[in-house]
């Protein structure tokens, strides 16, 4: 776990070129992911040099899928929040209905503490719809989105099993997995985040009607580059094709052998990051 320094509301500057992220904290004012709790602070880790790339993690926390690879080759700066209830951020007992619209809210309040006025957004998984939700909200504030393992489908049938998983047997998807998420997030707490978000993705699957982006997607004008492994075992057949169909002007890349998270797996992670430097240097371009 690196060290955290408490920053007012300034992005901290780095000396050089800082492949393994230095973690911070931030106050925001509040969070609708944690109502009634003022401040709220925020852990976040800082690796790269260049302009902001923000890295929105998944419901497992960003520990369990670092971006080094693209931290190491990508002339950037990464930021890289804890979500309320993940990391070093506050806990949570649970996450609230529509958890994605109130991450995104925070994310807001988090880049303006930061004073960051413009950056380009990484999601991925729930981080890739917190990110689409944030560029529909307020497309002058980032230069592009980059969405891996992007949810669009809220159903999710072949993924009812996996979230029955996460709440009622956590620690059956083995040692190695579990002292990941105790790493990141704690021993005595781990359980208690991936309960919350399996709870939460089976009440998504009860509203198949309800949408992510409040049928706004069609809408959406910032640059998108979808990175999405062909073997995800949480994408249901065609979920993508709605993307092609309501957002033509968005580059789809099929990663070949990739699961869930392409950026973090070995075989694929140089792939990813060959593919997302090439979308930023055509975003410098533009």
């Amino acid at each position: 776990m690196h060290g955290s320094n408490r920053v007012p509301g300034s992005l901290p500057v780095m000396s050089a070129k800082v492949i393994k992220p230095a973690a911070f904290k931030v106050a925001i004012d509040s969070s609708p992911l944690l109502p009634g709790t003022r401040p709220i602070e925020l852990r976040y880790q800082v690796g790269g040099r260049g302009a902001p790339i923000v890295l929105l993690h998944g419901g497992w926390g960003y520990g369990f899928y670092p971006h080094d690879d693209a931290i190491a080759k990508l002339d950037r700066r990464f930021l890289i929040p804890d979500r309320t209830g993940y990391g070093g951020s506050p806990h949570i007992a649970e996450l609230p209905p529509r958890f994605h619209l109130a991450a995104a809210i925070e994310t807001e309040k988090f880049l303006d503490a930061l004073d960051i006025k413009r950056s380009v957004l990484w999601g991925h998984s729930d981080g890739a719809v917190i990110a689409t939700i944030l560029a529909l909200r307020d497309p002058e504030r980032y230069d592009g989105i980059i969405v891996e393992a992007i949810h669009l489908d809220r159903e999710k049938p072949r993924s009812r099993d996996f979230f029955e998983q996460m709440i009622n047997d956590a620690d059956a998807f083995g040692e190695r997995v579990t002292r990941k998420l105790a790493d990141e997030h704690g021993e005595d707490y781990w359980r208690t985040i991936i309960r919350a978000g399996g709870r939460a993705w089976r009440d998504i699957a009860a509203t198949p009607n309800e949408d992510f982006y409040e049928h706004r997607l069609h809408e959406l004008r910032v640059p998108m580059l979808v990175a999405h492994g062909a073997d995800d075992p949480r994408t249901e057949p065609g979920e993508l094709d709605r993307i092609r169909r309501e957002v033509p002007t968005a580059r789809i890349e099929m990663i070949e052998g990739g699961g869930h998270s392409p950026h973090s797996t070995r075989a694929t992670a140089a792939q990813v990051s060959a593919i997302v430097g090439r979308f930023l240097d055509s975003l410098s371009a533009s």
